[in-house]
């Protein structure tokens, strides 16, 4: 009930916290689209962790329509303010070619 009402706040921490729990089903119905909405509250406040957690529900098709391109948008994202996640998980599509062009090298780099 807390991180509800943080959440409706707008608190980001609150809004990935509580999509976590939609997305796990701990202590609530499992619900995959409302995690997704909370984790893109989070994400577009800057919140790293909803980034990565919101393009690994694209990459996988969690409660929004799957999309390989959106996934590595998200990821670069955290990547880029130092997520080590969002670097293992960019480096992983482009290694697989998944969502942009395969590049072993830049996978590499990236792990």
């Amino acid at each position: 009930r807390l991180f509800t009402q943080a959440a409706e706040q707008g608190w980001a921490q609150a809004q990935y916290n509580l999509g976590m729990c939609y997305l796990t089903g701990n202590g609530t119905a499992h619900d995959e689209v409302k995690a997704a909405r909370l984790f893109r509250k989070a994400a577009k406040q800057g919140f790293t962790a909803a980034q990565f957690a919101l393009g690994r529900c694209f990459a996988v098709g969690a409660g929004v329509v799957q999309d390989e391109e959106e996934a590595v948008k998200l990821y670069r994202q955290a990547a880029e303010q130092g997520l080590a996640s969002g670097q293992h998980a960019l480096g992983t599509c482009y290694r697989l070619g998944a969502g942009v062009v395969q590049d072993k090298t830049r996978a590499v780099k990236l792990y």
